[in-house]
């Protein structure tokens, strides 16, 4: 009997310090489930501070991706419309992997550096980049401002035969977004009122702003204004379709009058932080472990790769290319044919870095 007692007292020892840890074990449960709500509730306010979702956005945009190539590649066309062709695939490759901006640099030490000139046939050296650069800006442009921003010009006698690009800003009438491109219209405004610009729609839209007539701009729409006879906008950077909404909003171009100058005269502040070069005789690219970069800049070689290009810079005292990158990659070994076209390059060295891009974008 004393022993079925004493028996009975043990379990209920037991059983009530197992009560106890259970009670201290919930306690410790709800504690946790409210420090995690009162995370949550902090996080969440955090992000509606209007300060920190602009530096979130800025943080966003901060990334971009450059290529460079030299124009001697249309020299290889043997016509004006195969010269025209292969200056659009080199901007269907662009959008394709959303480049910022495109620069052709001369190989052949007698570049122009604008636009204004015109190509004067194969085996005429350097205007092949003017020529690339200017319909490579012509197929960038919304089709709607095209006829206002490009007058005729025989480089472009064969762009209308070219693959349309098909980016997000290149909008139809019926289609909606908050953000659109236009082109400043010769109409007077009333004094303290903005310009009047054409975004493409049966509405003119009037901006915050008074420009120049004929300046390409970029229009952040006012919302719930169908009923009016003119919209109202405001102008914005170019990189804001992109911060706010991951817009891609298509690329610049530059021509740069050497090799040298791809590096030194970069938009960017601090220039680019990460740059890579293309060449048969690269590192294989499998054994690439890319850095974080703010600003990436990729560079193709001509026919003869940037050997060529750098025996004529003079500004460059090296004889090696792979000494002005910070990878120096084959993006194609075991090739098949002895040579891959530029246009090619870009391609397959674009599908080979995209997953490199993506792990560095999506950790910011």
């Amino acid at each position: 009997m004393d022993s079925f007692q004493d028996y009975k007292k043990s379990t209920e020892q037991i059983n009530h310090k197992n009560w106890k840890e259970i009670k201290a074990q919930r306690r410790k449960w709800k504690e946790e489930k409210l420090l995690s709500e009162l995370e949550k509730h902090k996080k969440r306010k955090t992000d509606d501070d209007p300060k920190n979702k602009e530096k979130k956005e800025e943080d966003a945009i901060t990334r971009t991706v450059s290529i460079a190539l030299p124009g001697s590649i249309l020299d290889n066309a043997q016509s004006p419309e195969l010269r025209t062709y292969l200056a659009g695939q080199i901007a269907r490759a662009a959008v394709v992997f959303r480049v910022d901006e495109v620069i052709i640099f001369d190989e052949t030490g007698s570049a122009e550096n604008t636009t204004s000139g015109s190509y004067t046939g194969v085996g005429k050296k350097g205007h092949a980049n003017v020529q690339l650069a200017r319909i490579l800006q012509y197929l960038e442009c919304p089709q709607y401002l095209r006829k206002s921003l490009f007058p005729q010009h025989t480089d472009l006698q064969y762009a209308g035969l070219l693959n349309p690009l098909d980016c997000p800003h290149h909008m139809r009438a019926e289609d909606e977004c908050n953000y659109r491109e236009g082109v400043v219209l010769d109409k007077p405004v009333k004094e303290g009122k903005g310009s009047y610009v054409n975004i493409g729609l049966k509405k003119e839209c009037q901006v915050d702003l008074q420009l120049q007539t004929g300046v390409r701009v970029t229009v952040k729409l006012k919302s719930t204004q169908s009923d009016k006879k003119t919209l109202k906008g405001k102008v914005v950077p170019p990189s804001v379709p992109r911060q706010k909404e991951d817009l891609y909003w298509g690329y610049s171009v530059r021509l740069a009058d050497s090799l040298s100058s791809v590096f030194t005269e970069s938009p960017y502040d601090g220039g680019y932080d990460l740059m890579i070069g293309t060449s048969e005789r690269g590192e294989n690219v499998d054994t690439l472990k890319m850095k974080d970069f703010r600003h990436l800049l990729i560079v193709y070689g001509g026919v003869q790769g940037l050997e060529a290009s750098l025996e004529v810079d003079t500004k460059l005292d090296i004889e090696d290319p792979s000494l002005l990158f910070d990878h120096y990659l084959n993006t194609c070994p075991g090739q098949g044919s002895r040579t891959i076209r530029t246009e090619e390059a870009i391609l397959i060295t674009m599908s080979a870095l995209r997953p490199h891009i993506q792990r560095i974008s999506s950790t910011s």
